[in-house]
């Protein structure tokens, strides 16, 4: 289990930015211990780097979280999911060309 601490370190990023991300629900499986930290493990991890990922390319905290939300639900969510990805990638060409 790693602390919003280690996670920083770990994926190069702000302990705010961790906090921020964990506060808005992108990490829908992180646990608190006794003490409520939050505690991430190796899943956890992925779900850092897929948001991070998202971040980079320009995703909005509303659109990572509906992400978030469809692959939960599984995999009835993929015609979803590809045109939420898709939707984002005629915006960052849009973005580019401007």
């Amino acid at each position: 289990m790693y602390t919003v601490k280690e996670v920083a370190k770990k994926m190069n990023l702000s302990e705010h930015t961790i906090r921020f991300w964990a506060k808005s629900g992108f990490f829908p499986f992180i646990k608190r211990s006794e003490t409520n930290v939050r505690l991430f493990d190796d899943n956890d991890l992925e779900w850092v780097r897929i948001v991070k990922c998202l971040r980079v390319v320009g995703v909005e905290n509303n659109a990572v979280k509906r992400y978030v939300d469809l692959c939960i639900k599984g995999d009835s969510t993929i015609p979803d999911v590809m045109k939420l990805l898709k939707k984002q990638k005629l915006k960052r060409k849009i973005k580019l060309k401007s």
